[in-house]
């Protein structure tokens, strides 16, 4: 996909670049499928014809009835439509129960909640990067209305069993809402729905464009939901404003072409992180950050000498593209590491590669050449 040999991405985790055969069928579609789909006369019905098409398709990639999910402009808006409309439905208790390492569009709806008076308990992980889920579980009673646990952590790829911890939640308290961020999970690992009230994907992340995401909202939970939105009828009222089909229909067949290849997909992300880890041996400085279940396409360390924002300038000169924490957060420190207690040296210095399907091993071959680059020339200068 990269049209520059020289240039090395690896911040996937961060955004994907777009497949050029879905940039194509985004095209085409804007061309052809340029109605309003929620119009009557027969280009319109072929527009809803092919939005119904789309949802269906990235609805079996879920494993969901094409009626449970409802296109969104990104994963962002999907968490916060999930929390702040579901909550609304619960009038039993005020308890909410989240995990410590959160994406901010996760985080920052709680906070507003806990200001409104809801009673949010907060579970961080272990300093090893690992949730511990009955840790969880100890704080979910019969005045919790939701729990919320990502499937995949986006600094440090700590994979969370949440369907463990939805089973679990909903034997202590059926009644209580499970949301799960799949935005990282989502065609990099199995999901199954099951207990599972609400659960949000993002086309940016699997080579479909930004400004398309999806949220599954469970047949349980429908009837009461009321989403924090007014207007028009579209997404069966609970998401006004005309979808946009074309990035629709892009979420759709990058969905199911990555879903035919997850196996294979997984076999070489595993490799590709296992030669990055071999390569880091070689810096006695480095400390691992991401827990042995991680997935294999984040790999975060901390190299304990160089500020992470000069060591990526330093990279970026050469074309090597990596990052320091979650895009989302511009620059700021690593959430994450901060919840894992690391010490501020270690988020200073941290460093997350995330790879791709296109990724090879001579990117981290080039990586590591560069890194080791970096290490010597920026520690002389500051010595």
């Amino acid at each position: 996909m990269l049209l520059d040999p020289e240039l090395h991405y690896l911040d996937n985790a961060a955004t994907t670049m777009v497949d050029p055969e879905i940039a194509g069928a985004i095209h085409e579609a804007l061309l052809k499928d340029w109605a309003n789909p929620s119009s009557l006369y027969e280009p319109a019905v072929e527009t809803h014809e092919a939005l119904t098409t789309a949802r269906g398709q990235i609805a079996r990639t879920l494993g969901c009835q094409a009626k449970d999910l409802y296109f969104t402009s990104c994963g962002s808006e999907s968490n916060n439509l999930a929390l702040l409309g579901a909550v609304q439905t619960r009038t039993f208790g005020k308890g909410i129960v989240v995990s410590g390492f959160e994406h901010p569009s996760v985080q920052k709806p709680l906070e507003r909640l806990a200001a409104m008076g809801y009673d949010v308990t907060v579970v961080d992980p272990g300093p090893d990067g690992t949730l511990d889920i009955d840790r969880m579980l100890d704080h979910v009673d019969k005045n919790t209305i939701l729990v919320a646990c990502m499937m995949v952590n986006n600094e440090i790829g700590t994979r969370n069993d949440v369907e463990r911890l939805a089973a679990e939640v909903k034997r202590r308290n059926s009644r209580t809402i499970v949301h799960v961020d799949a935005v990282q999970a989502w065609m990099r690992v199995p999901i199954k729905l099951d207990n599972i009230d609400t659960l949000s994907v993002s086309g940016h992340k699997i080579h479909a464009p930004k400004g398309i995401g999806a949220l599954y909202l469970s047949d349980r939970l429908v009837q009461a939901f009321q989403p924090p939105y007014l207007g028009g009828e579209q997404e069966r009222q609970m998401r006004p404003g005309t979808e946009n089909l074309p990035y629709a229909m892009g979420l759709a067949a990058a969905a199911t072409r990555l879903a035919k290849t997850m196996k294979s997909r997984d076999t070489a992300m595993r490799a590709l992180n296992r030669q990055l880890r071999e390569g880091l041996k070689a810096f006695p400085e480095v400390v691992i950050n991401s827990p042995e279940n991680a997935v294999p396409e984040v790999l975060n360390f901390s190299e304990m000498c160089i500020k992470s924002e000069t060591m990526l300038a330093f990279l970026a000169e050469e074309q090597i593209y990596v990052s320091s924490a979650s895009a989302c957060g511009r620059g700021q420190p690593s959430h994450t590491l901060a919840a894992m207690g690391r010490d501020p040296l270690a988020i200073d210095t941290a460093i997350r590669v995330s790879f791709c399907a296109d990724n090879t091993p001579e990117d981290v071959d080039a990586f590591l050449n560069r890194f080791e680059d970096g290490m010597k020339h920026l520690q002389k200068i500051r010595k």
